[in-house]
């Protein structure tokens, strides 16, 4: 049942210095605030990890440090995927995937194929990967949505797993829970959909917040998976003003900037993007003191 990837699994942000290397030092003080705020498993180069301008070369690197340096041992979903199917097939010959339990994958973006040519994209992909594969749907990037029935027929492959559903769309995400194989994962890949998602059938959330709040976030999500939606509700309201906030000028800019702001890292990424302006990170230290949020790594 894969159930190492119940819970909150972490979108792993990547730390980088002022000339824009990777922070190492950073990486690991961040591997270690998660493991200990409960986390169950890393989910590493994601978007919030800003893969598109991280190097294969670095790709590698980071996969080995988090191999070096993971104090529980925590099970790592490592990112793989793309838009040219052959490149993301060839290029998996290129991975040591040593201490790799799963790949992400996303939906192939811009090219916006069919459904026909979704099906056979992730049906090659997880017949070349060496490890069993969660699909990641996400619209707002992609420009296409994989439909439920897509998703559902995507689960019959017997190395597909799961998918990381961040369509937002709730009657999606139900549709999926009736029809998917009993052991399929639903995971939300939109936090603040986390608790709703688990109330229809989800097991957790591939989580962007839970970089800066590992532990309370961690605390609400097992609440939900126990069945206590008042409590798992009532704790994700504290979260409803600052998630918005997160994404404004691309995500990871707000939550890099949340982790700065606690003392965790810097806030540096990669152009195109670029640091939180000082006008949102004024709002979002207002909005943490407001809803007393800073106080949650105090």
């Amino acid at each position: 049942m894969h159930t190492q990837f119940h819970g909150v699994g972490v979108a792993i942000v990547t730390p980088f210095n002022t000339d824009h290397s990777i922070d190492f030092d950073g990486f690991g003080r961040v591997i270690n605030h998660i493991s200990e705020g409960g986390v169950r498993y890393i989910v590493l180069q994601g978007t919030t990890g800003e893969s598109p301008t991280v190097t294969k070369a670095e790709k590698q690197q980071l996969l080995q440090y988090v191999n070096e340096n993971n104090p529980r041992n925590l099970p790592i979903v490592f990112g793989v995927g793309g838009n040219v199917t052959a490149d993301v097939v060839s290029g998996m010959k290129d991975i040591d995937f040593q201490g790799v339990d799963a790949i992400l994958s996303v939906c192939p973006y811009y090219n916006k194929p069919g459904k026909r040519g979704v099906i056979e994209h992730f049906t090659r992909v997880a017949d070349a990967s060496p490890v069993p594969v969660i699909l990641y749907n996400i619209p707002f990037r992609t420009g296409i949505n994989m439909s439920a029935e897509t998703i559902v027929e995507l689960a019959q492959h017997p190395n597909i797993i799961g998918v990381k559903e961040a369509s937002c769309v709730i009657e999606q995400c139900m549709e999926i829970a009736r029809d998917k194989p009993d052991d399929f994962l639903l995971i939300s890949g939109d936090d603040v959909q986390g608790v709703p998602i688990i109330s229809i059938g989800g097991v957790g959330v591939m989580s962007v917040i839970a970089n800066a709040f590992p532990a309370r976030f961690c605390g609400l999500i097992d609440a939900a998976l126990q069945g206590d939606f008042r409590t798992a509700s009532r704790e994700l309201s504290h979260f409803l003003r600052i998630d918005p906030l997160l994404y404004e000028e691309g995500n990871p800019v707000g939550v890099k900037k949340i982790m700065e702001l606690i003392g965790l890292m810097g806030s540096d990424v990669r152009l195109p993007l670029m640091k939180a302006s000082d006008d949102l990170g004024e709002r979002m230290k207002a909005v943490l003191q407001q809803d007393h949020l800073l106080e949650l790594v105090a």
